[in-house]
């Protein structure tokens, strides 16, 4: 996980993949299951670092930011919101 951040009300956890081409496919894809579920245990841990009587009412995702960076061309950044699902276990 690269970004814990506050969209709204929702507590966003953010993996980033950036990327010099797209030739294996876009950042997203490299995403993988186990790579959610590390993101997931590093959200789980974050969380209860906090206060739990402050944070259980609060909505929660999981977003993937794309960064393409490709010489002579400005950043081409996609966000992916909600692109799994938060889960306690």
């Amino acid at each position: 996980m690269d970004i814990v951040c506050r969209h709204g009300r929702m507590l966003t956890f953010v993996e980033v993949k950036t990327r010099t081409n797209d030739e294996r496919g876009r950042p997203a894809l490299a995403v993988t299951a186990a790579k959610e579920q590390l993101v997931l245990r590093g959200a789980r841990a974050w969380l209860k670092m906090l206060d739990q009587t402050q944070t259980i009412s609060i909505p929660r995702r999981c977003d993937i930011v794309e960064v393409l960076l490709q010489e002579g061309q400005k950043p081409r950044v996609t966000v992916l919101e909600g692109a799994f699902k938060y889960r306690e276990t």
